[in-house]
């Protein structure tokens, strides 16, 4: 039997949860919500947490999401979809987006309450990725923009500021491209099939026919001929044969079980295509080539002009695999001798670091239990009243310990030395303090595999010196300890840094680009990355034959998209160096034995609750 205190969420979970198997027309769909990010197979949909303050923004989040997803379950056949997925990357993006809008535009119509609903999970995205904040088309995604006017244009609504900013960026590019296509689109988004061919015209409008591999239709008439004389086979629900009475095949609700592990396996698969298919090319379909090849995806999503004359010496490796194990235990030793005076003043300094964080995390209480510790506040009303059950209390975990922490450590030469070694055993101190307030810590480093330019070099040099090529020289980013990894398990890496040759250049862009993505893909809910930097990106060989300014330019685009789409907390220590001229939230120490400070300071001001006491210590102005 439930307690009367259980959790004030758990109603509308419940409702939701049973709205959405009705609009899906699925009573035997399995919906949960997690912290996890949401999502959909064949048979189940995964909705965003609701807490128990159910703050508006979650209960709207959650209904858009969830409305999405059953409209997705009702009125998309994964068949249809995959027979016309073109083959590109960039084709099948703006396919999926289309037919997404395609999707909730059938909503619309059917049901008007769910585009608002939609309308909020829309809003929640665009401002969660920035797009509120993008001046220029080129920061935003085509595949995107043209999902939003496909929507707009099909359901006449508005859209919220920020998706509304995306789409007018792109919008003329569009409309000048397939403005004549665009004309039909009102007859066309309740027939999947038909939409389909209409979202390949689109594609092939907008410049990337070449990815759309084979016609699909004509495909058919080869296999309907084998087909008429083969065994009978199930009927395609989208097809115009014996389907539910008088509703039309591709808004059926009714799907085979087959049909829902294609959907299961169309819907899934999407992310994992897209990161196999990054480096490779693009297949092109039979007969004549195209005139001109598909233009390359950009090597930074910061600046799609940032170049790279080759990719092919770059290496992301773990550090135990660039030592072996003696001689990581060996350089561990080395370290540890190098700043036993130091050790101490670090670890009192990590210690008050654990006191705050801790106590902050015990902050938080819930109340009126059936059990846990007794409440002795409110003892009072059973002297009162006898018959009044005794209260208990429970310490409530916190969204606190919902956290990853990103360590991005220069490894470039100018940090031989004392300020290496500072930044490994601090690095190290931090780990171990964070990880018993239940905080995973993940910390990378990055220099380039060769002095002034290494293979990439003599394969310029051997290919006739191409003018601007880029950077020019193989990057090494190395990862020290993972986020999952315990402490234990990997605290000879830092020893690594102790390695004669190991430092060489830095390309700081392309190496806090890397370390983004890596948290930004975590499930963690705050995500924090701290950058501790001596200097500017500084790459002799690409510097030599690009502009002066070409490795500081991306390094600035590359902070402003991290600082725009606000997914992660990006903070910097410049050690010695103005970094406060790069990023919002830093500081600049003079002094490497400041760095333990520093570090401290910095990570507990972020989970500070005073938004004053906090940009204080981050240097931030302006705070209200």
């Amino acid at each position: 039997m439930n307690a009367p205190s259980d959790n004030p969420a758990d109603p509308f979970k419940k409702a939701l949860a049973e709205a959405t198997k009705v609009m899906a027309n699925d009573p035997d769909l399995a919906v949960t919500y997690s912290v996890d990010p949401a999502g959909q197979t064949a048979d189940s949909i995964r909705l965003p947490q609701v807490s128990r303050r159910m703050t508006r923004d979650e209960v709207l989040l959650a209904r858009g999401t969830a409305d999405a997803f059953a409209l997705r379950h009702k009125f998309h056949n994964a068949k249809t979809a995959a027979k016309y997925m073109p083959r590109g990357q960039m084709a099948k993006d703006l396919y999926d987006a289309m037919e997404t809008a395609r999707i909730e535009a059938v909503g619309a119509q059917h049901m008007p309450g769910t585009a608002g609903n939609i309308d909020a999970k829309i809003n929640n995205e665009a401002l969660r990725k920035g797009y509120d904040g993008i001046t220029q088309a080129a920061d935003a995604p085509l595949a995107t923009a043209a999902g939003y006017l496909i929507r707009h244009l099909a359901t006449g609504r508005d859209l919220p500021k920020g998706a509304e900013n995306v789409m007018n960026l792109w919008r003329g590019f569009i409309e000048d491209h397939a403005g004549d296509t665009l004309d039909n689109i009102g007859d066309l988004i309740g027939d999947q099939q038909a939409f389909a061919k209409f979202t390949r015209q689109m594609i092939s409008d907008l410049g990337y026919g070449d990815q759309l591999g084979d016609d699909p239709d004509g495909l058919d008439d080869d296999e309907d001929t084998e087909a008429e004389t083969g065994e009978d086979e199930e009927e395609q629900p989208d097809s115009t044969g014996e389907d539910e009475d008088g509703e039309e095949a591709d808004a059926s609700p009714e799907q085979t079980q087959e049909d829902q592990q294609d959907a299961s396996q169309a819907e899934v698969s999407m992310d994992d295509q897209a990161d196999t298919e990054m480096g490779e090319e693009t297949e092109m379909p039979d007969g004549e080539a195209p005139i001109e090849p598909p233009a390359p995806m950009p090597v930074s999503d910061a600046d799609p002009n940032y170049r790279v004359f080759s990719l092919d010496y770059d290496e992301e490796i773990r550090a135990e695999d660039l030592a072996e194990a003696a001689e990581l235990e060996r350089l561990r030793a080395y370290l540890d001798q190098q700043l036993e005076p130091l050790k101490g003043a670090v670890s009192r300094l990590a210690n008050k670091l654990q006191r705050r964080l801790q106590a902050q995390q015990n902050r938080s209480w819930e109340f009126d239990l059936e059990e846990g510790i007794l409440d002795a506040g409110r003892l009072a009303r059973v002297v009162a009243s006898p018959t009044t059950p005794l209260s208990f209390k429970r310490e409530k975990d916190t969204d606190f310990r919902d956290t990853v922490v990103t360590l991005l450590l220069d490894n470039s030469g100018s940090m031989r030395g004392r300020p290496i070694s500072i930044a490994a055993i601090c690095a190290d101190v931090m780990a171990r303090t964070l990880e018993r307030c239940a905080v995973k810590v993940e910390i990378l480093g990055f220099t380039t595999k060769a002095w002034k330019g290494g293979q990439s070099r003599e394969k310029w040099l051997a290919d006739g010196r191409e003018a601007t090529p880029g950077r020019l020289n193989d990057l090494r980013h190395i990862i020290y300890k993972s986020a999952d990894a315990p402490w234990r398990r990997t605290r000879n890496n830092l020893g690594l840094m102790m390695k004669e040759g190991l430092l060489k250049e830095n390309i700081d862009g392309e190496a806090l680009e890397w370390a983004y993505r890596r948290v930004a893909n975590r499930q963690e809910q705050r995500k924090v990355l701290m950058v501790i930097s001596d200097g500017a990106p500084v790459d002799d060989s690409t510097l030599s034959v690009n502009p002066a300014n070409y490795l500081e330019k991306h390094l600035r685009d590359v902070i402003a998209m991290v600082e725009k789409r606000k997914a992660v907390e990006l903070v910097a220590i410049g050690i010695g160096h103005d970094v406060t001229r790069y990023y919002d939230r830093a500081v600049t120490i003079t002094d490497v034995e400041q760095l333990a400070g520093a570090m401290t300071e910095q990570l507990a001001s972020l989970f500070d609750d005073d938004p004053r006491k906090r940009a204080r210590v981050l240097g931030m102005k302006n705070v209200g």
